[in-house]
Parts: C-alpha cells; sequence; structure tokens
C-alpha cells in the first residue's frame, strides 16, 4: 500500500514522502509451494472424502479426537469457559452486528414496475441455501469473524449457516471463537481447519450438501483453497494482509493517530500502514510517536517489522492532494481526523470502511463493537469492490412478464435485431408470437 509510479502520474497535486516502505508493493500472496499444496489437498480431499479431511486435520492440526462435530449442547456450553466480561462484551458484538445487518437488509427492496405498457420487469432479493464460514483461531484467535460471516448471513434470511475453525486442543476447537459462533446463530460447527475445513464445506463432506459462499479470512493457505474452490463456490473475497491508512492534520492527536496505525500493523509483519497529512510537522511527530510505543509493546515482534517494511506517510500539499493519495492507495480500514473531516468523507472513493473523527478507531470494528463489518478488501480492491455485507448473501433476481397487447412493441424489434446478428432461432421466438398476436 504505496504509492507507485503509475499512480504518481495521475496526481495532480504536490505531494513529499516523509517515510517509504523498506519492502513495500503488495505482498506476495501466491507463493508457488503454497498453490502447489493446496491443490494436491483438495484434489486428494475431492477423491478421497471426508478421510482425506480427518487425516489432514491429524497430520496438520494434531487433531486426535473422533467426531469432529461440536454438538449441539457443547457449542451452548462454550459460554461456561469464558469470563462473565467477555461474555458480555461478545454479545453486545454479536448483537450490534445483526442490527447493522438486518438495517443493510431493510434497505433491500424488491421491486416490480411497468417498464411498457404489459412489460413488467422486477427483482427479488433471494438468500443463498447453504453458507459456510471459516473462522480462524491461528496466533491471534479473531473472536468477531463469526459475527461478520454467520450472524450476518442469518440476518439475510440464509437457511444454513455451518462453520469450521481449528481445533486448538486434541480434541476441541478454540471455546471463544465457537461461542461467538454460537451468538452468531451458527447450525452446525465442527473443528477441522485450514484448506482441509474449507474443502469439506466446498464438496459436501460434512452431512450437509456443498456450501453455495464460502466466506471469511486465514492464512496464505485458506486464501488459495478459496481462490481454487471459486466456480464450485461463491467466495466472499480474497483478503491479504490487514491493512489501515489515515488522514489526519494539524489539528489531530499524534500519539492517537500513532497508535491507530500499530493498532493494524499488529495483524501481521506484512501489514501496511499509511499516513497522508498535511502537516509537514504532524507527520513528523507521530513517526516519532510509532518509535516511542514501539518500544513498549508487546506485540512489536510483529508490528515494528509491519511499520519498518510496509509503513508509509506521506505529506500533500491540500486537501485535494489527499484525497488523490488516498484514493490511490485505496485502503482497507481509513481512518479521518482532520479539521473538515466531512469534506474527506464526501470526496473520499476508494476504501473498504470508513472512520470520521478522533473518537473513532479500527479497533471498534475489527471487534465487531461498532456493527459493521471488517471482511474488506485489501491489496487495492477497494477501487473496484466493497466489502461483506448482508447482500452479499441475497441474490437480486430478476424477472419480466409480458402480456399480449406488448408484443408487437418487442418482437419487432427482436426481428431486427435477430436479422443483422443471423440468429435465425432467435427471430423465430419473437415472430412465432407476432403471428399469434396478429391471429
Amino acid at each position: 500500500m504505496q504509492i507507485n509510479d503509475t499512480d504518481h502520474k495521475y496526481i495532480e497535486g504536490s505531494y513529499a514522502t516523509l517515510k517509504s516502505p523498506q519492502v513495500g508493493g503488495v505482498p506476495a500472496q501466491r507463493l508457488p509451494e503454497v498453490v502447489e499444496t493446496v491443490s494436491a489437498m483438495l484434489s486428494d480431499i475431492e477423491k478421497n472424502g471426508i478421510d482425506a479431511v480427518i487425516k489432514y486435520s491429524r497430520k496438520l492440526d494434531g487433531w486426535e479426537g473422533d467426531d469432529i462435530e461440536i454438538s449441539e449442547k457443547a457449542l451452548a456450553r462454550t459460554g461456561d469457559e469464558l469470563s462473565p466480561e467477555l461474555r458480555e462484551a461478545l454479545a453486545a458484538g454479536a448483537e450490534r452486528t445483526r442490527i447493522f445487518a438486518v438495517e443493510q437488509r431493510e434497505h433491500l427492496v424488491d421491486f416490480e414496475k411497468e417498464l411498457l405498457p404489459g412489460v413488467f420487469v422486477g427483482q427479488r432479493y433471494v438468500p443463498v441455501p447453504r453458507v459456510g464460514a471459516y473462522l480462524p483461531a491461528g496466533r491471534f484467535p479473531i473472536l468477531s469473524s463469526a459475527f461478520m460471516t454467520v450472524g450476518v448471513a442469518k440476518a439475510a434470511g440464509v437457511p444454513s449457516a455451518i462453520a469450521c475453525t481449528p481445533p486448538t486442543t486434541p480434541t476441541g476447537g478454540h471455546p471463544a471463537v465457537l461461542h461467538s459462533a454460537y451468538l452468531a446463530g451458527v447450525d452446525r460447527a465442527f473443528a477441522v481447519g485450514g484448506v482441509q475445513g474449507l474443502a469439506a464445506m466446498a464438496f459436501g463432506l460434512l452431512g450437509e450438501r456443498p456450501a453455495d459462499i464460502l466466506v471469511g479470512a486465514g492464512n496464505a493457505y485458506v486464501t488459495e483453497a478459496k481462490r481454487q474452490l471459486f466456480g464450485r463456490a461463491g467466495i466472499d473475497l480474497l483478503a491479504g494482509p490487514s491493512e489501515v491508512a489515515v488522514i489526519a492534520d494539524e489539528t489531530a492527536d499524534p500519539e492517537i493517530v500513532a497508535a491507530d496505525l500499530l493498532g493494524q500493523a499488529e495483524h501481521g509483519p506484512q501489514s501496511p500502514a499509511s499516513l497522508v497529512t498535511t502537516s509537514r510537522s504532524f507527520g513528523e511527530a507521530v513517526i516519532r510517536q510509532v518509535e516511542k510505543q514501539l518500544e513498549s509493546l508487546s506485540t512489536n515482534y510483529i508490528a515494528g517489522p509491519a511499520w519498518r517494511d510496509y509503513g508509509t506517510v506521506y505529506v500533500a500539499e491540500d486537501r485535494e492532494t489527499a484525497v488523490e493519495l488516498m484514493d490511490a492507495l485505496a485502503p482497507e480500514h481509513l481512518e479521518i481526523q482532520t479539521a473538515d473531516d466531512a469534506y474527506y468523507h464526501d470526496n473520499l472513493k476508494n476504501y473498504g470502511s470508513i472512520f470520521l473523527g478522533p473518537w473513532s478507531t479500527v479497533a471498534y470494528s475489527d471487534k465487531g463493537i461498532s456493527g459493521t463489518n471488517h471482511v474488506l478488501p485489501t491489496g487495492g480492491g477497494a477501487r473496484s469492490s466493497a466489502g461483506l455485507s448482508v447482500s452479499r448473501f441475497l441474490k437480486p433476481l430478476t424477472y419480466q412478464r409480458v402480456e399480449k397487447e406488448a408484443t408487437p412493441r418487442l418482437a419487432k424489434y427482436v426481428e431486427t435485431i435477430s436479422d443483422y446478428e443471423g440468429m435465425e432461432a432467435h427471430r423465430a421466438t419473437a415472430s412465432l408470437r407476432l403471428r399469434d398476436y396478429s391471429r
């Protein structure tokens, strides 16, 4: 997430670079060994079914249990292992994410319109039948992932939402991840991770028909598995390392901005963090604050390399140039902390989700507490697509209903176009109706 030579050519305003990335570029998402490993695993699982799933689970995750499914009773009891404070926080996240998703659903409305006399067209939103959600539980278990995937799918009206999550003990999954899935309304949950979990859902190996769409983040192998399974099932998006960018001016607090940059750099050593500011002195102050905070940060072994290798700071000559720079970066998460936040909100176009004002932080969405979805496009994907929402689980199905009297208004044009194209059978479908109408 940096301004490259191509971006530079199209930025009209003047800007300076205070900090360049030591590595930079878009982190490689498709190492040859990852592609080959995933391809071989998927082929094996498709051929040998659940036996291959269990084989990989035992080999890669140390699974020693018998049934990989978490029973309904065991799922309901997962909260017993958690503190009351964590249960309360997770319940708040699940409910707020659900409320926002329900609100989104209510604004996606069916409609019908009489396009011409006797020609009726319309659209219906129909939920996909089956969703398979992957819930990561690696170095940092992302407890709100279930809210964003399972919970939003259920708010869309999806009848069946199942989830797979890596086993964290020889016979069970992560209790907090599973409790989040329970709160989100998951129908069935399984302690099986990685490529084998996605394959099991896509190939219909879990006592369910194959999933119609696979959703949820994961490591490079999970992302590659989703890429290779796309077509057999739909996917949400191919997410890379988490990203954050901030537009801030001299009215912002350098300590807060630095903390917010490190908050996302903490996700992984390839997570880019970028600041665009209209004040050089402010940019320099933020750089100093980042270095200061890294000194005492317990996760500096992750956030430090991420900032060093992928962090950037740009100084724009004015707010118009700041907008140009940020639209070129097209970040996953974008914070605005300026004297005129409304200007930026009105003019920025490329971002996954925006956080307005000094009291907003990406972490509120990351943890599911502010209600918006955190499954968002990375690697410049925000230039062309948005993040996961209730609409991804709904199919906008169009229909048309033509009455007899509308036939002349349609058929003669179809005859003309079909004649030009040389498609005689198409012409006949219109001509026969025109004949019957004339009779």
